[in-house]
C-alpha cells in the first residue's frame, strides 16, 4: 500500500490562508493604544470592538462551515475573504466607537470564513487516516506562523504610516490569499454510513452526548486566555514591564522599548506555538486526546499564575511567552481531532464550528473584561486571575469525556 504524502496542495493552500488571516487577527492588540490616543477613548471602547469581532467569529464559524459542506469550500472562503477585507477598509474610515464595534462584525465573519473552522475541515477531509492528526497540527501551526510576523509587522508599519493605512494594507493581503483557491480540491473520505446521515441527525446525536457538551464547555477557557493575551498583552507589557536594559541582548536586537517588547512577545508566542502544535499533532495520534488537553490547560493555568505573581521584567515576559506559546494553539488539532474521532468527517466543520463558538464566547469575555476591568481598576490583575480559574476548570472538565470511537465515525 502506497503511503500518502503529508504535504498536499490542499494542506499548503490551507496553511497560506490561515497564516495570512491570523497574522492580521493577531495584530489588533497593537492598535489598542494608537487608536485610543488618537480619539481620546477609554481602553474599553476598542476592547469591545475586538471582543465583538471574536463573538462574530464564533457565530460565523458554524455558519461558514455548514456553507462549505453544502455549497463548497471555495465559495465559503471567497465570501469570508471579501467580508474580512470590507471590514478592514470600512474600519479605516471609522471615527466613533460604535462604528468600530459594528464593523468588527464584518471582520469577525471574515475570520470565520478564512479560519480554522473551514480550513481544518478541508484539510481533515483531504488527509489520509495516518496523516490526519499531523495535517491538522500543521495547518494550526500555520496560524501561529502568521502570529509570528503579524504583530511585529503592524508595529513596523505604524512607524511609517497611520493605523488607517495599515488596515488598508491588511485588506489587500487577505484578498491576495484567494490566489491559492485552485489548490483547494478535496473529496470527503466519508464512510457510506456517514453519507447517509443528515446534518440534523448527526447534530442531534452530538447534542445528546455529554462528551460533546464537555468539549464545548472546556474550549471556553482556551478562547478567554488567548483572546485576552492577544488583545491586551502588548499594552500590559508596555505599561507594567520594567525597562529594557541598555546594552542588553534585547537592546542589541533593536528592542529598546516596552512597546516593542509587547509586539515581540506576541511574535514569540506564535513562534513557540509552531513547535507546540506540531508536538500536539504527533502526540494526538499516539495518546489519549482528552488527557493531552487536560495537561495543556493545567500547564497554561500554572504558567499564568506564576506570571502574575512574579514582578514583570523583560526576562519574565520572554519566559512566559515561550511557555504559553508552546501551549497556545496545541488545543486546536486535539479538539478538532477529537470531534472528528467521535462523530466522523462528514460534518466535522459544522460540529467543530459549534464547539468553537464556546471558544469565541470565552474570547469575547476575555477581551471585553480586559478593557472594562482595566478602566475600573487601572489594572489587568483581576481579569488575569479569572483566566487562571477558567483554565483550571477546563483541565477538570476534559477528564470525564468518553473518548470512544463511534461505529459511524471515521477515525481521526
Amino acid at each position: 500500500m502506497t503511503r500518502q504524502p503529508l504535504f498536499t496542495p490542499v494542506l499548503i493552500a490551507g496553511c497560506l490562508i490561515v497564516m495570512v488571516g491570523f497574522a492580521i487577527r493577531a495584530s489588533f492588540g497593537v492598535f489598542q493604544i494608537p487608536i485610543a490616543e488618537e480619539f481620546g477613548w477609554p481602553r474599553a471602547e476598542f476592547s469591545l470592538a475586538i471582543a465583538i469581532q471574536n463573538l462574530a467569529w464564533g457565530f460565523g464559524q458554524p455558519l461558514f462551515a455548514a456553507m462549505a459542506e453544502k455549497v463548497g469550500d471555495r465559495k465559503a472562503i471567497v465570501l469570508g475573504a471579501l467580508a474580512y477585507a470590507a471590514g478592514l477598509v470600512l474600519s479605516a474610515g471609522a471615527t466613533s466607537p460604535i462604528q468600530h464595534q459594528v464593523l468588527e462584525i464584518l471582520v469577525g465573519f471574515g475570520i470565520a470564513g478564512t479560519g480554522f473552522g473551514v480550513i481544518l475541515a478541508v484539510v481533515g477531509r483531504a488527509a489520509s487516516d495516518d496523516n490526519r492528526s499531523m495535517a491538522l497540527a500543521v495547518a494550526t501551526a500555520a496560524g501561529s506562523a502568521g502570529q509570528v510576523f503579524g504583530a511585529p509587522m503592524a508595529e513596523i508599519l505604524l512607524g511609517y504610516m497611520t493605523w488607517q493605512s495599515v488596515f488598508m494594507v491588511f485588506a489587500a493581503m487577505i484578498l491576495a490569499v484567494l490566489l491559492t483557491l485552485p489548490m483547494i480540491r478535496s473529496t470527503p473520505p466519508a464512510t457510506t454510513a456517514e453519507l447517509q446521515e443528515s446534518m440534523g441527525h448527526i447534530l442531534g446525536r452530538a447534542a445528546r452526548d455529554p462528551s460533546y457538551a464537555l468539549i464545548f464547555l472546556g474550549f471556553f477557557s482556551c478562547g478567554y486566555q488567548l483572546a485576552f493575551i492577544t488583545a491586551h498583552f502588548p499594552a500590559f507589557v508596555t505599561e507594567i514591564c520594567a525597562p529594557i536594559a541598555a546594552g542588553g541582548v534585547l537592546a542589541s536586537m533593536g528592542v529598546t522599548t516596552t512597546a516593542g517588547l509587547g509586539a515581540v512577545a506576541i511574535s514569540l508566542i506564535g513562534l513557540a506555538n509552531i513547535a507546540g502544535t506540531i508536538a500536539a499533532g504527533w502526540a494526538g495520534k499516539r495518546y489519549s486526546k482528552k488527557y493531552l488537553l487536560a495537561g495543556i490547560y493545567t500547564g497554561r493555568t500554572l504558567a499564568a499564575a506564576w506570571f502574575i505573581l512574579t514582578p514583570m521584567t523583560p526576562t519574565t515576559v520572554l519566559i512566559f511567552s515561550g511557555v504559553m506559546g508552546s501551549l497556545w494553539l496545541a488545543t486546536v488539532p486535539l479538539t478538532s481531532g477529537l470531534v472528528a474521532h467521535l462523530y466522523g468527517l462528514r460534518y466535522m466543520g459544522t460540529l467543530y464550528g459549534i464547539v468553537f463558538f464556546s471558544h469565541q464566547l470565552g474570547s469575547f469575555m476575555g477581551v471585553w473584561l480586559g478593557g472594562r476591568l482595566y478602566d475600573v481598576y487601572g489594572s489587568y490583575e483581576a481579569v488575569w486571575w479569572i483566566g487562571v480559574g477558567v483554565g483550571a476548570l477546563s483541565a477538570i472538565v476534559h477528564l470525564p469525556i468518553r473518548e470512544r470511537r463511534d461505529p459511524v465515525a471515521a477515525p481521526a
